[in-house]
């Protein structure tokens, strides 16, 4: 989020797959919501003129959060909460599997 304007065209010009827009200064897995000051990033990157497509990581880590990452960039990275799961996991395909539809379906 700290990122300059400059900074975020020079990223831009490097790149030739996608960008990985880091949503704060946190370490992975440590953030449960998502804050205002992020909104207000996910907004500024949604309006920028990227060539490459903007995946948004870290805090990322159920539907709600990934549906909302995805209103502003071209999807979002899950890294912590999919490792979490699958220290739990009995069956490695299962775990994936039910992981996967929990991000894709809201809960009830």
């Amino acid at each position: 989020p700290q990122t300059t304007p400059a900074r975020m065209e020079l990223i831009d010009s490097l790149s030739n797959a996608f960008i990985y827009a880091v949503t704060g200064n946190s370490t992975t897995g440590s953030t449960s919501a998502i804050t205002d000051q992020q909104l207000e990033y996910f907004n500024k990157l949604s309006k920028s003129n990227f060539s490459v497509p903007v995946l948004i990581g870290f805090g990322i880590s159920n539907h709600k959060s990934f549906q909302l990452a995805c209103q502003f960039a071209h999807g979002a990275i899950i890294g912590s909460a999919f490792i979490q799961h699958l220290e739990h996991s009995k069956n490695l395909q299962d775990s994936v599997q039910h992981f996967i539809q929990s991000i894709k379906t809201k809960s009830s």
